[in-house]
């Protein structure tokens, strides 16, 4: 029986633990979020319900995200919209503000 202090020697066939020796800045952070959390062929995410306002308050104690993404968008470093549920961000340029006047005058025959 082995004592439950020893230390166990990895599995040669498992990858090593990864490496983070170096902390990412806020910009890095939100930026590798969208390109890793957007869908597929996407260039936006739902900061909700993707997580990422929940993983920016663990990886940033004390620092609110939703602060820190109102910088980058007066930056032009992401863009940002209110969604249902949330907001998305994304990179820059990614999404277009809908025209709410033209399809309210079109919708009127006007």
């Amino acid at each position: 029986m082995k004592n439950k202090n020893t230390p166990v020697a990895p599995s040669p066939s498992a990858p090593p633990p990864p490496v983070h020796d170096k902390r990412l800045s806020v910009e890095e952070f939100v930026l590798r979020a969208i390109e890793k959390l957007a869908s597929p062929g996407k260039d936006t995410i739902h900061t909700v319900y993707t997580g990422f306002n929940d993983g920016f308050r663990k990886y940033f104690p004390g620092q609110d995200p939703i602060e820190e993404v109102k910088k980058l968008v007066g930056q032009n470093k992401i863009s940002f919209r209110f969604c249902r549920g949330g907001a998305l961000i994304g990179k820059p340029g990614s999404i277009a503000r809908p025209d709410g006047s033209k399809a309210a005058l079109e919708k009127m025959g006007l």
